[in-house]
């Protein structure tokens, strides 16, 4: 294969160009120029089925994967490889001032050269090395990278044994109605061709693990992700009279504390280490200024898996809600003493006792108690919910879960555990069962 640099590069100039970012429309822009481009390549103007622009499925927008294969004709072979990656980027407020410059790789560099950066991003912007802009990595050039190998082998079927099956998905960013709309195509050409899917390559980026770190890295297996939330309520109180009631941000930046950065949350496989939950978002759910207290808040966390199930998350994120509870009722008592010792007001106690539960928990509790008015209610809701095709998916789940806790005849302070989004399964290849054709693989699963 010819040397391919300088055309991946111009490629991934291309893509970076059409702005995608998630959840507008050029996501779709850039879909139909990908379609077009491919589309217009010699193999597939005479294999017009080879390629597609394909809606996705059960979407509150219209987007677009385009999907594309080509049949080597080296020998006969079913074995067919997957070459994925996605279109679509996050946003660029965080690029301030050169936001408008974010898709542009030329203008942007020069701009740069401007800032006050690191002396390893001066010498980057130095070097003909280092390409700038929304989406270069995460993940365009893959993008490019894999539209290169098509290109290629589109025009050397004779060195192709087997099949490539090219796909560039929308979504991943926020809702993965990409690839999972692209599954129905996988199984179609599967059925309608006999692809046999021996391996999928997700062209995405790579980092050095540390400063110092020269290694590059191909990653086999992937990690395993959920968004773990908690919905937490307080009781409500005019400011003026604070230690009255509980504010529930109190009880979220002490979930917070306990949670986030905590290497007892790391899994393990093969010796390799998850990091740590961060947290995504921290918020109470006051809808405007007033001067009580907010009655709930919210917070969720990336959660990294390799070996734990889902179920083992919950259990072990339940102990360290217990344990946040705890501590921010100690801290709240110490302080309401202090604070009587200062003012001479009696201290009065606290009524509260630590209480963290389930979303699947209280639900259960609520059918008991309520049966089927609950239920009605609460699909009713969830359907009335899904007619805004602008509210996002996890405030969906906390609005659920918010709706539901209504219900509650104890509604003292307390934490809800649940899931406002898709579990990413782990792919864990461990070699324990011998691959078909006798091929014993011993792979490592890694993020």
């Amino acid at each position: 294969m010819k040397p391919c640099r300088d055309e991946v590069l111009a490629i991934t100039k291309q893509l970076v160009e059409i702005e995608s970012i998630v959840n507008t429309e050029g996501e779709k822009e850039l879909a139909k120029s990908m379609h077009a481009l491919i589309s217009s390549f010699p193999y597939f103007k005479t294999n017009r089925d080879h390629v597609q622009l394909s809606q996705t499925h059960g979407d509150e927008r219209e987007r677009y994967n385009v999907l594309a294969f080509v049949k080597g004709t080296k020998s006969e072979s079913r074995r067919t490889v997957i070459l994925m990656g996605h279109l679509d980027t996050v946003g660029v407020e965080d690029f301030d001032k050169l936001k408008d410059n974010a898709f542009d790789p030329v203008k942007l560099k020069e701009k740069l050269k401007d800032e006050r950066l690191p002396a390893f991003a001066k010498e980057h912007l130095e070097s003909a090395d280092w390409l700038f802009g929304r989406g270069v990595l995460d993940m365009k050039s893959g993008v490019a990278s894999n539209l290169y190998l098509l290109k290629y082998y589109s025009e050397h079927t004779d060195e192709l044994e087997g099949n490539i099956v090219f796909l560039a998905e929308c979504d991943e960013e926020d809702g993965s109605h990409g690839i999972l709309s692209a599954l129905s195509t996988f199984r179609q050409w599967k059925k309608e061709y006999g692809f046999d899917y021996i391996a999928a390559i997700n062209a995405d980026f790579v980092s050095p693990r540390h400063e110092n770190d020269l290694n590059r890295y191909i990653y086999r297996g992937t990690v395993g992700k959920l968004l773990p939330s908690f919905f937490i309520t307080g009781a409500e109180t005019h400011v003026g009279s604070c230690f009255e009631g509980l504010d529930p941000n109190f009880i979220a930046a002490e979930l917070t504390r306990q949670i986030n950065y905590n290497p007892e949350l790391c899994d393990e496989a093969f010796g390799e280490i998850t990091v740590p939950p961060v947290t995504l978002k921290q918020t109470d759910l006051k809808p405007s200024y007033t001067v009580q207290t907010a009655l709930s808040a919210y917070v969720y966390f990336n959660f990294f898996v390799h070996s734990w199930t889902p179920k083992d998350v919950l259990g072990k994120l339940k102990e360290q809600a217990l344990m946040a509870f705890e501590n921010a009722l100690a801290s709240y008592e110490k302080r309401y003493k202090q604070f009587c010792e200062m003012s001479g007001d009696p201290y009065q106690g606290i009524p509260w006792k630590p209480k963290v539960m389930s979303y699947e928990e209280m639900k259960k509790g609520l059918i008991r108690e309520n049966g089927s008015s609950f239920i009605s209610h609460m699909a009713e809701f969830k359907e009335a919910l899904l007619q805004n095709n602008e509210l996002d998916t996890r405030m969906f789940s906390v609005k659920v879960v918010e709706e539901a806790w209504k219900w509650m005849k104890d509604k003292s302070p307390a934490i809800v555990l649940f899931y406002s989004s898709l579990y990413s399964p782990r792919i864990e290849i461990t070699g324990k069962i011998t691959a078909r054709r006798g091929v014993n693989q011993r792979f490592k699963s890694s993020c």
